[in-house]
């Protein structure tokens, strides 16, 4: 028999995209699912509830409890696999309201203190200590903890805690993996594929490459994405040469843009898995990286890119440099990024095995 289980997740994409139809419909022949996240709800296959316009977050957050035991008390799933460790003190808080003894998993994919200090307004981190309280404690309560690479297991380890299991978060790469990597372009070129927000240093990328395009006037910057540091790009746009900005790309563009590129980069202050930088490496493109969160455990200083302090904008603009202005040292970079990719990629059918088998353990159903 299937075990049932209710995935809480912040946001899920409507219609689903293709790789994460293929990942659901894996899961599906594995367990019997539903999933609670915020999203638009129309024609969606599973619940999904609109975010209100003002203090979304706090509002989602507030609700969350109500919306799981509805949800626990509907489906009697024997597990809840909550994605984020608010979302999970929301599942405990909803397992005691609805007086159901369902397992609570904690789905940990980054640092549980970023998203009150490097996401959203400055007004967010007023609330930092109150989560950070909430996430500690809800880690400790959880009946089990699944982790996606080593950065995030030291994470729960400094909590005095052991994962049930770890193992990377399914992405998929069949845009990526359709054709050999292109031979680098003859112009230098640096790709940005994010949100602009304050966690993936939107700010410092702007002001490293200010000092990379007055040393290397052919260089170009193309930056993807949108979010609350926008105008740190425009201003970057209006008075530096060569630099492009697009709001967002479909998977198959990214593959391109990472062609038309000598290399992504990617100076966060904090990170989970980090998927670009596996794209990256499926295109066969080195990545200049911070040396923080998941990042060290994907990219090698030296062998598959180059690593530097979240904060040494001088650092990283030396970074983009070298490898902007040595073809050798991007070619050698990108052979072993390339390398590197399969060590990331999982088929949905073994995710959706080590998904049923975490339940199993945690939920006693082995």
């Amino acid at each position: 028999m299937k075990p049932r289980v209710l995935f809480v997740s912040r946001r899920v994409e409507t219609p689903l995209p293709e790789g994460e139809r293929r990942k659901w419909d894996a899961i599906r022949e594995q367990i019997d699912f539903r999933i609670l996240a915020a999203g638009n709800p129309d024609g969606a296959e599973f619940p999904l509830f609109p975010e209100p316009p003002v203090l979304a977050g706090p509002a989602y957050y507030a609700a969350l409890p109500v919306r799981i035991a509805r949800e626990l008390r509907r489906f009697r799933p024997q597990a809840v696999l909550a994605q984020g460790a608010h979302e999970t003190a929301a599942a405990l808080a909803a397992r005691k309201l609805a007086g159901i003894d369902t397992a609570v998993i904690a789905d940990v994919h980054g640092d549980f203190r970023a998203p009150t200090r490097l996401y959203g307004s400055r007004l967010r981190g007023t609330l930092s200590v109150v989560a950070d309280r909430t996430a500690r404690t809800a880690l400790r309560r959880a009946d089990g903890i699944r982790t996606v690479t080593g950065y995030t297991t030291a994470l729960v380890r400094e909590l005095g805690l052991e994962p049930a299991d770890e193992f990377p978060a399914y992405m998929d790469f069949a845009s990526f993996l359709q054709s050999p990597p292109a031979l680098l372009p003859e112009r230098p070129q640096a790709l940005f594929v994010g949100v602009l927000e304050r966690y993936k240093n939107v700010d410092g990328l702007a002001a490293a490459w200010r000092g990379v395009a007055a040393s290397v006037p052919d260089a170009r910057l193309r930056v993807v994405g949108t979010g609350a540091l926008a105008e740190a790009v425009e201003r970057l746009v209006a008075e530096v040469p060569d630099v492009e900005w697009t709001r967002r790309l479909s998977q198959p563009d990214v593959a391109c843009a990472l062609d038309e590129s000598t290399c992504l980069v990617l100076p966060s202050r904090s990170e989970g898995m980090g998927r670009v930088v596996v794209e990256a490496f499926c295109r066969g493109r080195a990545v200049v990286g911070s040396r923080v969160g998941g990042i060290p455990d994907l990219v090698e200083d030296g062998v598959n890119g180059l690593l530097v302090d979240p904060d040494d904008v001088a650092g990283l603009a030396a970074a983009l440099r070298r490898v902007l202005t040595d073809p050798g040292l991007a070619d050698r970079l990108g052979r072993a990024a390339h390398a590197s990719a399969e060590l990331w990629t999982m088929a949905p059918d073994e995710f959706a095995r080590r998904i049923r088998s975490l339940v199993e353990q945690v939920a006693g159903l082995e």
